[in-house]
């Protein structure tokens, strides 16, 4: 996995100085989200590692299947991954353009695992709490997980605070048994 972010990384850098001379962020987040869904297609995936298949035919199927969704920028890069062997990677790009705009953005994504859905006063006071502590603003994605019993497990960067019943309670277990 390392291999592929290190060989993604010149992608994504050169894909997020695109979007930002031309103030599309958005445009590039959905592109290569919808690219990186289609290449982990396991029928395209397949298709992609034919060695019989040319780097022409591999971008053209991934042309052909994005149909307009893909401007002439978009189509370039397609082409110049097929040649270089690295549409395999979309996935990498796609997350290492993301770390790029948010870091220029100043904003960090924290994934909250809970064991209900966060009401909207609980979400605001969280966010808030995280700002704080990260100094950016904090976008929180919600996931639910009822085995975690109660509270909650954030992922936000580098950072995991696991506030969980069950991960308490693993804790303690290992505290136990030591």
């Amino acid at each position: 996995m390392s291999d592929d972010v290190t060989t993604a990384r010149p992608y994504a850098k050169a894909i997020f100085q695109l979007a930002k001379q031309g103030s599309n962020f958005d445009v590039w987040s959905e592109r290569l989200k919808f690219l990186s869904a289609v290449v982990a297609d396991k029928n395209v995936a397949q298709a992609l590692q034919d060695p019989n298949s040319t780097a022409t035919a591999r971008a053209s199927l991934i042309e052909k299947i994005a149909g307009d969704k893909l401007d002439g920028e978009a189509v370039n890069m397609i082409r110049l991954l097929a040649e270089n062997g690295r549409l395999g990677s979309m996935s990498s790009i796609s997350s290492l353009y993301d770390d790029y705009r948010a870091q220029d953005e100043g904003t960090l994504e924290a994934e909250v695992i809970s064991a209900i859905a966060l009401d909207d006063n609980y979400r605001a006071k969280l966010s808030e709490s995280l700002q704080r502590k990260f100094n950016k603003k904090v976008n929180i994605v919600n996931t639910i997980d009822e085995s975690l019993i109660a509270g909650a497990i954030i992922r936000a960067g580098d950072v995991v605070i696991d506030g969980s019943v069950k991960g308490k309670l693993a804790q303690l277990g290992g505290n136990l048994s030591a």
